[in-house]
């Protein structure tokens, strides 16, 4: 073909719409342009998801246990401060007696306990700073301005106290972030580095890296820093299976959309699940529809079963292990089922069968 042939078209014309569009089409151009307006749309809707949920937290609804005569004087009077304080969002459930409203607080069903004492003269608040540091936090605070306000006699205690090197709460977050994160990224590198994995392969190192990357997450922030002192082996089931589900999420929209995977995956885990996880900022706090959603998906599953190995031993939950189980095992069914799209694989038929 003589020089400038292509540019010019077969015949010396210059070339078409339809042929400059094909031509841009089969370039690195059309995906790099395409990735580019992709990744300023993700940085804004990340900050944006995040600002949202984190930045300014209200209360919504927090239960909270009472005990006494609290529906007399001043009793009375400092509740309805209380609502008036937090726009209604409190819901007083009552209970017999201090034994049942502590119960309630290690089964997690309140965040705290108003003791009404001396005919309601004086409450004594019992906050669960292990329940949600930022709940405990907007409770004192708004519990001592309206004492002030109503001449209740308030005292207030933290009855469930975080761990001395977690003083926010954070910590956990941090340790089951690491967990989302990783447990894709493990799954791209897989994809890339070792495309060629038959699918029981890929799923057995998916596995593989879930097992040994929890323990080192575990062991880093527990015998490492010191940190959290962690029930060890609950701790590490936990981040395994968060990492496994994570692998397999990122696996599924792999087969499902190709090359486009880590979008789903990334709307999913980061936009989503992480803010909405309840470990930066309480559920209470969150915006009700995150607060909501969070609890079904794997970074808040996570978070919670985590949250409760570590400060509510003997009072876990079932169902944050059904979400990371759900979305572990339904991923890999579908990577399973449509395999056959999945873009790494290798034939394993002996050469004369082939032929």
């Amino acid at each position: 073909m003589p020089h400038g042939a292509h540019a010019h078209g077969v015949h010396g014309k210059p070339p078409t719409r339809e042929q400059r569009w094909a031509r841009f089409k089969e370039s690195p151009l059309l995906p790099a342009g395409v990735l580019v307006l992709i990744l300023a749309a993700a940085a804004g809707l990340f900050a944006g998801s995040y600002t949202y949920s984190m930045a300014d937290p209200a209360p919504h609804s927090i239960p909270v246990a009472v005990v006494g005569p609290y529906e007399r004087g001043d009793g009375r009077t400092f509740l309805d401060g209380m609502e008036e304080a937090l726009n209604a969002s409190v819901k007083v459930r009552p209970y017999p007696g201090a034994g049942p409203a502590r119960a309630a607080v290690e089964e997690q069903e309140v965040f705290a306990v108003f003791d009404v004492r001396r005919g309601g003269r004086s409450v004594a608040v019992e906050l669960s700073g292990a329940s949600g540091a930022t709940v405990a936090e907007v409770l004192g605070d708004a519990a001592a301005a309206v004492g002030r306000e109503t001449g209740v006699t308030v005292t207030v205690r933290d009855i469930k106290p975080l761990q001395e090197g977690d003083p926010r709460g954070l910590a956990l977050f941090y340790v089951s972030l690491a967990a989302v994160i990783i447990g894709f990224v493990g799954a791209i590198q897989l994809s890339v580095h070792a495309r060629a994995l038959t699918p029981a392969e890929r799923v057995a190192f998916t596995a593989a890296y879930a097992m040994l990357g929890a323990f080192a997450i575990a062991a880093a922030v527990d015998w490492l820093l010191g940190a959290l002192d962690l029930p060890f082996a609950e701790s590490w089931a936990i981040l395994a299976l968060t990492m496994f589900a994570a692998g397999m999420v990122f696996t599924m929209f792999n087969t499902l959309v190709g090359r486009w995977a880590m979008l789903p995956t990334w709307g999913l885990m980061v936009l989503l699940g992480n803010p909405s996880s309840g470990g930066a900022v309480s559920w209470p706090l969150l915006p009700s529809p995150l607060g909501a959603i969070g609890r079904w998906l794997p970074p808040g599953a996570s978070v919670n079963a985590q949250h409760t190995a570590v400060y509510f031993a003997g009072h876990q939950h079932a169902f944050p292990f059904l979400v990371l189980a759900g979305w572990a095992l339904v991923s890999s069914a579908v990577f399973w089922i449509w395999r056959h799209r999945h873009p790494g694989s290798r034939d394993t038929q002996p050469a004369h069968a082939a032929g």
